[in-house]
This record gives structure tokens, sequence and C-alpha cells, in this order.
């Protein structure tokens, strides 16, 4: 058993799947592994709080996966694998989806979000919800990335809180730290799987946006809205991607045509590294920080990577200072149409859970000023929502990432911690955020890893590389835990 603990809490998702497939552990056994440790180690006042509930079908469908093996068919390398998903994915099984918000604790959504019909067509278990940050961190410009109103705070397991600004996605990070399950699934607008990787000590991937169906998710900001998954390992992150990515009717935007997998396997030896340093990486205003990064590029440079440093980003500055309406804009139109179709726990427009907050005032602790102002956003035709929307595309795609790996002739770009959400986030590029140890502090730190819009099987497979050479992932003392 002292095996197959280790194996569950801090191996990967692939190594978990080829020990279902050979035998040595049922599906049944992990996702009950799971679930035991979940009612252990969530719940109570020194408990992680990152599971917002189970699923009530989880041993069933483990059955079926055991079943299947049984009579010679395989789904492939997640058959069998159990995972939690973010608390603004639609599911079947039993859970409410509520983003977070009190107003919406008990909506139980009417359908499958595309991503979840795909997991379980490769097999994977699903567990049960995280918690988020609520409204994907969108509701009050004072209220930290821990807190949401229907899940209350999740404790990050290595011991630091999650402060302000640090991604909504922060319990499906903290399950995959803690060992609760083998991968989750997070998203991402513009630091939600990022940063609480970083934060975490976990690997990360938000892909190009349309890359993976949205279909069946809470909206923020659609323009840049992107599912993705959190793991233990880069090759994990490629896998459930393999698995979600793809078409949908449902949603538009994964119509566009993105370059194939084939060609993209590019070695650290000659790959090229631009590091942006203009109101980028000297952002960092942590100096043992500039050192640890500055000393994680010297690995790289001596294992053959080109560090391309610097590669500079034209808009850089500009794109620092800018604020645009498109965040606001975006998210009052995507959701009232969310609620007008849906009507969920009677809620039918974001004035209508402006309303319920204000009625019910212990709900929202930290206010909701974010949300009030979206309330008030210009409209998707506005002549201000169409300026800021090419600004934010022009700054950070053909001014930002563009122009810089154009400018270094690079293959991919990589910064410190999270000093390039912004950019990634407007630009909708795909990035890979992998843990590279401590700092001088004990406290996790990372890089991010990103490139051009559609080159996300490139970005991955240069993560993989960087992450064989510099990567180290934390590991949470389990011993604080419980009552």
């Amino acid at each position: 058993m002292k095996d197959i603990s280790v194996l569950l809490t801090t191996g990967s998702a692939r190594t978990i799947g080829e020990a279902i497939a050979s035998g040595a552990l049922t599906a049944l056994t992990a996702t009950e592994w799971y679930l035991d440790r979940i009612q252990q180690d969530n719940e109570g006042a020194k408990g992680l709080n990152c599971v917002r509930s189970v699923s009530l079908h989880a041993r069933e469908e483990a059955k079926k996966a055991d079943a299947e093996l049984a009579a010679g068919r395989s789904r492939g390398p997640l058959h069998g694998v159990p995972y939690l998903v973010k608390d603004n994915v639609f599911t079947t099984d039993g859970s409410f989806a509520s983003a977070g918000a009190s107003a919406l604790a008990e909506f139980l959504p009417p359908y499958e979000a595309t991503l979840v019909s795909r997991l379980r067509d490769a097999g994977a278990i699903l567990l049960g919800k995280t918690n988020l940050t609520e409204f994907a961190d969108f509701v009050s410009d004072t209220m930290p990335s821990e807190f949401s109103g229907a899940g209350g705070v999740v404790r990050n397991p290595l011991g630091q809180e999650y402060g302000r600004g640090q991604g909504s996605s922060v319990g499906s990070a903290a399950a995959v730290a803690a060992g609760f399950c083998a991968f989750a699934i997070g998203s991402e607008t513009q630091n939600s799987i990022q940063a609480p990787a970083v934060y975490t000590s976990v690997v990360g991937f938000k892909p190009t946006v349309g890359q993976v169906s949205r279909y069946g998710l809470i909206p923020l900001v659609p323009g840049q809205d992107s599912p993705g998954p959190i793991t233990r390992t880069v090759d994990d992150a490629l896998l459930i991607f393999q698995a979600i990515a793809g078409p949908d009717m449902n949603d538009t935007a994964t119509l566009a045509q993105f370059p194939a997998e084939t060609g993209s396997k590019k070695a650290l030896q000659g790959l090229r590294i631009g590091i942006p340093r203009r109101f980028m990486a000297d952002n960092l205003i942590n100096d043992d920080h500039k050192a640890k990064f500055n000393n994680l590029l010297a690995l790289l440079s001596r294992a053959g990577a080109i560090i391309v440093d610097r590669c500079e980003m034209p808009a850089a500055e500009e794109l620092h200072a800018v604020r645009s309406c498109v965040f606001r804009a975006e998210f009052h139109e995507s959701l009232n149409t969310f609620l007008g179709r849906l009507k969920p726990c009677g809620m039918a427009s974001m004035r209508d859970i402006i309303a319920w907050n204000h009625s019910h005032p212990e709900a929202i602790p930290y206010g909701q000023s974010l949300l009030e102002a979206a309330a008030h956003a210009p409209g998707l035709r506005s002549p201000q929502y169409l300026d800021d929307r090419r600004q934010d595309v022009a700054l950070s795609l053909h001014q930002g990432v563009l122009a810089a790996l154009a400018a270094g002739n690079a293959d991919i770009l990589m910064s410190p911690m999270t000093v390039a959400a912004k950019c990634t986030g407007k630009a909708g590029v795909p990035v890979v955020a992998v843990p590279a140890g401590a700092d001088a502090d004990g406290l996790p730190f990372g890089v991010t890893v990103y490139g051009a819009p559609g080159d996300d099987y490139a970005v991955i497979y240069a993560a993989k590389a960087i992450e064989k050479e510099i990567g180290k992932r934390l590991l949470p003392t389990f011993t604080a835990w419980g009552d």
C-alpha cells in the first residue's frame, strides 16, 4: 500500500495509467484512495478546502473502467486515471457548478462540458469539483485568490497563502500538489492556470485560445478564456491536452486551423530561448528572484540551449501601462448570455447577481467592485470596446510575442514567475508554467514558457526539455494537515 500511496501522491498521470493498464493497480483502488484522501485532508480547520464536491458516480465509473480493461479494451493512457475539474465546468455527476458564487451555489448543469465528455471517452475518472476564486477573480479588486463565496478559503498545501492576483484555478493546483487526484483541469483568462501552478509548484498549461472547447464552462472573457491541465509533469500536460483539444461545433473558436504535432519535438540542444527583459523580467522586484532566474538561464545555456538575452517586445512598456475595457465588456456580455439562457438559481442577468449579493453581504466580504464596474461596461459594438480589443491584440501579440520571437529568431520565449501573464493572456498564446525549485525564502519559484498562437506542441516540447534540465517540484508537508 505504501508504494501505491507514493505513486498516487507524487506520480505522474502517465505512470498511474500504466500501473492500471498493467494490472498492478485498479481504477477502483485509485479512485477510492483519492476519495479517502480528500475526505481526510480536505475538510476541517486545517484541511485544504480545495475540493468543493465529489462525484456521485466516481466509483461506478471506475468499476466500468476496470471491466473494460478486463475485457481487453483500453481507451488509452488515461484509462482509469482519476481527475478533478474546476467548479466553473459543467458536469452531470450530481455536482453543482457555481463559478465560486454563492448566488449560483446550487446550480446543477443541464449538460456536460465538451472537455469532460472527451476525458470520459479517454477513460479518465471524474472525482469531483475544485474550488476557485469567485467568478474567476472578477468580483472585487481586494479579494484574495483563495476566496469564493460558495467554496470558502482554499489553502495552499505548501503553507503560504494564495494572495491577491495568484489566479483563480487555486483549487485545481492545490489538489494536484496535495495528491488528491492524478491531474486537474483549470481555466485561464490571464493568469489563472500559470499563477496557481507557479505558487503551488506544479505544472500548468494554458493552450492557445480555441484549441480546447469552452462549451459547458461559465465564461469570463471569451476572447481570452482557455481551459487546460494542471499536472505534476509537462508530459502529463501534453497527454491531457491531446485528449481534450480539437474542433467542437459548440465553440466555433475551435474551428480555426492549428499546426499539427508533427515536427514539433525539439531538444534542448540548440533550442533558441528568447528572454524579454524590459517591463517583463525586469519587473521582478525581488533581487533573489532575479538571481535565481539568471542562474537557471546559465544552467540551460550549459546544457546546450541558446539564450537570446535580451529578446525584447517593442510594445512592452505600452502593454504594461494599458488599461482597457475588454474584461468588463466581455464579462458583462458573456455572463448575461449565460444567465439569460439557463437562469441558474433564478439568476437571469449580472444585475440579478449584484442584487442578490447586496441582499446577502456575508457572501461578499470583500465587496463586488469589479462586478459593479462590469455591469456598466460598454457594449461589444461600442467604439471603446472595439478600439481597446484591437489595441490589446496589437500590443500583446503583434508588437509583443510575435515581434520578440522574430527579433531574436527564437523558438520560444521564457519569463520568470508570472510576469508575462498579462501579455500571454491578451495575446491568447500557449503558455506552460514549469516549477523550478525554491527561492531564498523556501517559497516556490517557477518559469513560464510561451510562444506563437497555435504553436502549442512546440511550446510543450520546449517546456519538456527545459523541465528536464531545471524542473524541480516542492512537495507539501502532509503532517500539518488534519484535525
